[in-house]
């Protein structure tokens, strides 16, 4: 018997096919769904504010939004990239990564006739449905580098000279000293002679200029493996790498001083300048940087104290020199601190009269050993140290404390004189508070300013903000070793001074000397001109001041002849003990032995004697 097939009801069939459909219409509806999804995406990179680009294994472009054709001049959706040089490049090296398999980060440049724009581009290899492609991310960084690239000019290189730091030469030198091979170089430590008397003088701008131009001549024949460095104001490192002898270092630093020796031409001025440079030589003078840098500037030192304008190559002796003189400098500010200081004096003598005029103050200093220096022993050492503000101003307080002894010796009305460096007179700080001392003593207009003539090389300066000052509270000013620094007579006319003191290199032997004869009745007349009283300074001999009695119209006079520095010490009784500070002095001997205690009436007396003592009339 045969079995019949099942048969379903008429409505089971319709409702398949209703549920056919039904999936037909979901599936369209999903791909729909998935096909508007895939656009928003691809809309979505496409505006991305990132360049997006897409490249096969075969270095074609698939895919570029609109801010890598913006970025690579391309129209927008295009993926055209014939005749495009950046991107050519950006296809060759994502070909390459793409080839490894490797994802990284490369920095590009691309310029199209303008400016060139800094991008940071991430490459990423992907596989999809068995493609492998290369998805690439950039940012434009250009603002960025900017900011960096000057952060790191400011960080490594001179603003005003575009020179590397000391940062950059010593990161050269310490990476010659970490080779190992066996090598030989040199470092060479430069400062400007004279540099602030010429921005003094010329003003700051044409100061920098001239930095610029000595920077610009050093940097002339260096090689690539040297390296020049501005470390401080008008301070060069120069190093020279690799040397073969010590010969061959001096020969080339002599060939750069005699190239700074030629003139300057800085807005139509002729400025003349020269160096002083000290040489250190690896591995003999030092085998790490500080201590080859060191012995260098301890080898410029030692031309600075002889001879500007030179060269010296570092040795042991001035290793010794450098530590002595760090001992002089503790020295110096423990005195400074223990107001182990005193004061002499010297006469001012009327020439015509022989009665005192005035007095010159002049510091000493009682060492350790209780001997007396005198100042030419640590003055200088003071003002460069920047102790000579304290100093000066410890000098006014000892001539405080003895002026009664003072008024005794020299008499009430006696001008009193002190010296102040020119450093000191060119800084207004100072100035004032000098000035407010001078006034607290309730006698200023008996004082007088004693100012080396190269203290007025600004002249501006001074008459605008340091004079009126000491005019205020009535203080004189003199000019002191008039001569032998920055003066010329057209100078003194501009320069407003009550005193000029006449260096003694022009009264020494001035009756023999026809040249300084002539200069010495220069000076006198314009100073007659100008109101202002004439000192000779360093009086030693009888014919010295027999020629200016005769010859000349000068009435003063400072010197040995009449009297050496006199400490008030030697002026008390001898049963009168002597405090420093409020402490006994130290005992010693004094380097300078003045004669026997001097009065203001002694001088009335004085008669002139000749070189051996007799009396001359």
């Amino acid at each position: 018997m045969t079995s019949a097939a099942p048969s379903f009801p008429s409505t089971v069939t319709t409702d398949v096919a209703e549920s056919d459909e039904a999936l037909s219409a979901d599936a369209a509806g999903i791909a729909a769904a998935a096909a508007g999804d895939l656009r928003l995406f691809k809309e979505i990179v496409r505006a991305l504010p990132s360049a997006v680009t897409v490249q096969d294994e075969h270095g074609r472009f698939v895919f570029i939004n609109d801010a890598a054709a913006a970025q690579y001049r391309l129209p927008p959706a295009s993926t055209d990239t014939t005749s495009n040089p950046p991107l050519d490049r950006r296809r060759s090296d994502g070909a390459a990564l793409l080839a490894q398999g490797q994802s990284g980060t490369r920095e590009e440049r691309i310029a199209f006739g303008g400016a060139a724009r800094a991008l940071l581009t991430a490459h990423k290899p992907v596989d999809i449905d068995g493609r492998k492609l290369l998805l690439s991310s950039s940012l434009d960084v250009t603002e960025q580098k900017v900011i960096e690239d000057e952060l790191f000019r400011r960080a490594y290189y001179d603003e005003l000279t575009g020179l590397p730091n000391r940062t950059v030469i010593e990161r050269h030198v310490t990476a010659l000293l970490e080779d190992h091979r066996q090598h030989h170089f040199a470092l060479a430590f430069l400062d400007v002679d004279n540099f602030k008397h010429i921005n003094d003088y010329y003003g700051h701008a044409v100061g920098d200029a001239l930095l610029v131009g000595i920077a610009k001549r050093l940097s002339l024949e260096l090689r690539d493996t040297d390296v020049l460095s501005r470390i401080s104001g008008d301070e060069f490192l120069l190093l020279l790498d690799p040397i073969t002898s010590e010969a061959e270092v001096a020969g080339h630093i002599e060939f750069l001083l005699q190239r700074l020796k030629a003139p300057f031409y800085i807005d139509g001025t002729e400025v003349f300048a020269s160096a002083s440079i000290g040489i250190s030589l690896y591995p003999e003078h030092g085998r790490n940087y500080e201590a080859l840098r060191q012995n260098a500037d301890i080898a410029m030192y030692r031309v600075k104290s002889d001879a500007k304008g030179a060269s010296a190559i570092f040795n042991i002796a001035m290793e010794r020199e450098a530590l002595e003189r760090m001992a002089v400098e503790q020295s110096l500010r423990q005195a400074i601190l223990d107001r182990r200081f005193c004061c002499a004096f010297q006469p001012k003598v009327d020439i015509r009269t022989n009665e005192i005029k005035g007095i010159e103050a002049l510091v000493r200093l009682r060492d350790d050993n209780g001997v007396i220096q005198a100042p030419g022993t640590f003055v200088d050492l003071a003002v460069e140290l920047g102790l000579i503000d304290e100093l000066t101003h410890l000098v006014l307080a000892e001539i405080m404390k003895s002026i009664d002894l003072i008024n005794a010796t020299f008499g009430e009305h006696a001008s009193i004189s002190v010296n102040v460096a020119a450093k000191q007179a060119g800084s207004p700080d100072f100035m004032r508070s000098f000035c407010e001392a001078l006034a607290a003593t309730e006698c200023p207009k008996r004082f007088m300013v004693e100012i080396t003539e190269d203290a007025f090389v600004a002249k501006a300066h001074f008459q605008k903000e340091i004079l009126p000052m000491l005019r205020e509270i009535g203080v004189g000013i003199s000019i002191d070793d008039f001569g032998i620094g920055y003066s010329s007579l057209s100078a003194l006319a501009d320069i407003t001074a009550d005193e000029i003191k006449i260096d003694r290199s022009f009264i020494t032997d001035i009756h023999k000397r026809p040249r300084s004869q002539g200069i010495l009745r220069a000076i006198e007349s314009l100073s007659d001109a100008l109101g202002m009283t004439v000192i000779a300074e360093g009086i030693e001999t009888f014919e010295e001041l027999a020629y200016l009695q005769a010859m000349t119209r000068i009435r003063y006079a400072q010197g040995y002849y009449y009297s050496k520095p006199v400490f008030l010490e030697e002026l008390r009784p001898p049963t009168v003990p002597v405090f420093t500070n409020g402490r006994p002095g130290a005992p010693g001997r004094h380097l300078e032995q003045a004669r026997q205690p001097l009065t203001r009436t002694s001088y009335a007396r004085a008669e002139p004697r000749d070189q051996h003592g007799a009396t001359r009339r």
